[in-house]
């Protein structure tokens, strides 16, 4: 009975080590089928419905469409055809805009690479799409001419307005200085001492719309104007005159609105914008109502301005720009492409009136989906600062999700918005990478005490090598466990109601964006950087070190290998991971979300780019370039040895003859475990196909977050000084309880032995090479030449 207690040890283990294996294997395999079935029964989130046509996007409830089609689909067209007139050839033009002829001036003329002529498509008052004539311009005029002849007070302004639209009608081709030019121009067409005609002004209205379509980027290279002879602020003020001269009548073009209201009696005035099927002014999305009361929002509301004014027989000016390029901020520095729409209301009384009042109500447009309002402020365009002001505006709550504002005098209005991105933060590691980690942790820290305390005893030069292997993957587990979250998880807001804000502050954002820094995260990235390039540049380092040592074996390794292979293992990563940082920091320095171009927001792991920036991405450069390569290094040389050592048959070796394939096998997955050959899953993830990627995605997580177990499964559990060890402790067990044990006898012996070789990773080698332990096996060895005497045991 004491005999089979001590054979079933290595039994004991095998099976503890099995059930152990089993349960990680059926938790994957678990998680897989209900992932698949999942993915099966229930569509994804990814999985849209066409609804919308010809490019029109779903939004809140509704297609938002491109500017050349209309409807509840997108499938009214909205735009002229290509024509041809006078030999000059217009493609498509969206309604209430200018298209340009695709023939340009030629090379020995100022603009050269300049549309000829613009023709305009309209609707007609019976409601029909037409194309207006053609309009040529003067390949010898330019905006900087164009700018010296508006001083000239006999110039045919009618003539400049003309020009002036077909040159800024290519918005791409717009520069800096022609933005100041042209603005400038404008100014003076809108300046009533001038007397330009009604349609002169309505083409500088088509000017305006036109530069408000200009680049943001190309507008924050405008350089700053002297205090005296600011182009943007005339032009505003201009614009402000030109309002009230409408006598109740409207001009509407696809970046601007004016319109022009009067009364004799006392009376409120509100004026409004709807919501249109693009994000183009259109003239059915601008309507006035007189003597309301209170403002009206409803579902398509998107902009209210109700203007309150004690006196009579007045003109109410009205005035929305698109956005708010003209009004150039040091306060407030916009950084995305958010709607900001700006709200002029004036009245034509000249004495400051403190009795008159304005009530405001916006409702941002913005995907609810992927951000949410962090706050906003009620603010107008102090023209003495040449800025944004609060004085005299107020946040006023509503009842609704609409922002409501009240100030006591008349300008240009806004809502300064800043809006915070919602990210999907993952929910906390599942059961299997938890257990997986777990265990691999467990592992990684046993092997590593049992390779140091033994290393005497195995008399081995690998151990630094498998050492530090075994940490640098130890060290990635515990901050991958710890670490991985963004701690910003806990701080998203859970709700989103606009009126709940803080209504009594009305302080000005400095930008429309709000940075979520959080350094640490930060710090975890570069460290779960650095360790998993580090864990790879080991397995490459132990690759190279099997090469040398099995394939060739005659050949000494280098002086100095020790020193050589610690500062590529640990340096090298270093180095990369110090560079990736420092360069994006200094492209970035001036962007307070730079550690986003390193890291994600999601996980505190490096940032994945789109397929269009893959190329210029940090990720792929700094990790998965580098990952590639000693993969591709590593496989190699795992072929190498399959072939050439583990599947090779030496007939002077007594041992190999007696080789099955299940201990090449195994042999082969413990080469497999230490070269990191599983983390090719990772590739195959990519495949676009949502099962495939969820099955490879779970076996991927199976294999590498149990890398660590199988490490002290193959290289530790199943070495011979560790089970002896385990043999003692478990006889002193045995002992302290009273059971007392005998000396096994020859038979038993030899079935331990047995055992003892189906478990070892390199049995088939130990008389060509001793590699993780080389002490000689006296005890397999008397085993075999007993074998050979007696063939029956």
């Amino acid at each position: 009975m004491a005999s089979c207690h001590v054979c079933d040890l290595r039994v004991l283990v095998a099976t503890v080590c099995g059930l152990l294996t089993a349960i990680v294997l059926g938790l994957g395999i678990w998680r897989i089928v209900i992932s698949v079935e999942t993915e099966t029964l229930t569509p994804t989130a990814n999985t849209t419905i066409k609804f919308c046509r010809n490019g029109g996007t779903w939004e809140n409830g509704r297609c938002v469409c491109p500017e050349e089609w209309r409807g509840w689909r997108c499938t009214i067209p909205y735009f002229c055809e290509s024509s041809t007139s006078d030999d000059l050839t217009f493609a498509r033009i969206p309604v209430g805009k200018y298209g340009s002829s695709q023939e340009t001036c030629g090379e020995n003329t100022l603009n050269v690479g300049y549309p000829i002529a613009t023709r305009m498509c309209n609707i007609s008052i019976y409601g029909e799409i037409v194309l207006e004539n053609v309009t040529k311009g003067n390949c010898d005029e330019n905006l900087k001419t164009l700018e010296n002849k508006i001083d000239n007070m006999g110039a045919q302004l009618e003539n400049i307005s003309s020009e002036t639209q077909i040159l800024t009608s290519n918005v791409s081709k717009m520069t800096p200085e022609n933005i100041t030019s042209a603005a400038r121009v404008v100014g003076q067409i809108f300046n009533t001492s001038r007397k330009a005609s009604c349609e002169a002004k309505d083409t500088a209205v088509s000017t305006v719309s036109q530069l408000l379509s200009v680049s943001e980027d190309v507008f924050q290279e405008v350089p700053d104007a002297p205090p005296d002879d600011d182009a943007f602020t005339t032009l505003i003020q201009q614009m402000e005159s030109y309002s009230l001269s409408l006598k109740n009548n409207s001009v509407v073009k696809p970046n601007v609105a004016v319109q022009t209201v009067s009364f004799s009696t006392k009376s409120t005035v509100l004026f409004s914008v709807k919501k249109g099927d693009s994000d183009s002014l259109i003239s059915g999305s601008i309507t006035v109502d007189t003597n309301v009361s209170n403002p009206n929002p409803d579902a398509e509301t998107e902009l209210q301005i109700l203007l309150n004014t004690s006196k009579s027989n007045t003109k109410c000016g009205f005035i929305v720009y698109q956005n708010s390029k003209f009004f150039r901020s040091k306060i407030f520095k916009p950084k995305s492409n958010f709607s900001q729409k700006i709200i002029s209301g004036k009245t034509d009384d000249t004495k400051k009136d403190q009795r008159t009042s304005v009530e405001i109500v916006f409702n941002p447009r913005y995907d609810p989906k992927t951000f949410q309002i962090h706050s906003y402020a009620c603010v107008y365009w102090n023209f003495i600062k040449k800025d944004w002001d609060t004085n005299g505006c107020h946040k006023r709550r509503g009842a609704d999700e609409f922002l409501y504002c009240h100030c006591n005098h008349t300008t240009n209005f806004a809502v300064l918005m800043s809006f915070e991105k919602k990210y999907k933060y993952p929910a906390s590691l599942d059961i299997l990478s938890n257990v997986g980690c777990a265990l691999s942790i467990t592992g990684l820290a046993l092997t590593i005490v049992f390779q140091i305390v033994t290393r005497n005893v195995r008399k081995t030069s690998v151990t630094w090598v498998f050492v530090s292997l075994c940490t640098s993957m130890l060290i990635f587990n515990l901050l991958f466990v710890f670490g991985i979250e963004n701690s910003n998880k806990n701080l998203v807001k859970r709700d989103n109601d606009t009126n709940k804000m803080d209504s009594d502050k009305n302080e000005i954002p400095t930008q429309d964006t709000v940075v979520m820094s959080n350094p640490t995260c930060t710090v975890m990235a570069v460290l779960l950087h650095y360790f998993l390039l580090v864990t790879f540049t080991w397995t490459g380092i132990s690759a190279a070190q099997l090469y040398f040592l099995l394939i060739r074996t005659m050949k000494p390794l280098p002086q100095h290998f020790i020193v050589f292979i610690s500062l590529i293992g640990w340096g090298v990563p270093a180095i990369v991971v110090a560079l990736t940082v420092g360069i994006i920091f200094s492209q970035n320095r001036n962007d307070p979300q730079w550690e986003l171009q390193y890291r994600q927001e999601e996980i505190c792991w490096l940032a994945v780019p789109d397929k269009k920036d893959l190329i210029t991405s940090p990720f792929l450069w700094s990790f998965v370039l580098p990952v590639t390569i000693i993969l591709i290094n590593n496989i190699v040389i795992f072929i190498i040895i399959i072939v050439k050592v583990i599947w090779k048959n030496n007939r002077n070796l007594t041992s190999t003859k007696k080789v099955s394939s299940l201990k090449k096998i195994l042999s082969m997955l413990s080469i497999a475990v230490v070269f990191g050959i599983t983390w090719i899953l990772a590739y195959l993830m990519l495949i676009d196909n949502d099962v495939i990627r969820t099955v490879f995605s779970y076996m991927f997580c199976l294999f590498n977050t149990t890398q660590g177990l199988q490490i002290f499964i193959l290289y530790t559990v199943r070495t011979k000084i560790f089970q002896d060890e385990a043999s003692k402790v478990l006889k002193l067990l045995s002992l302290s309880t009273g059971k007392k044990k005998s000396l096994p006898s020859v038979t038993s012996l030899r079935l331990r032995v047995r055992m003892y070789n189906m478990l070892r990773s390199f049995p088939a080698l130990n008389e060509h090479f001793r590699l993780l332990e080389p002490s000689v096996i006296t005890e397999e060895t008397t085993l075999s030449e007993s074998d050979q005497a007696n063939p029956s045991i």
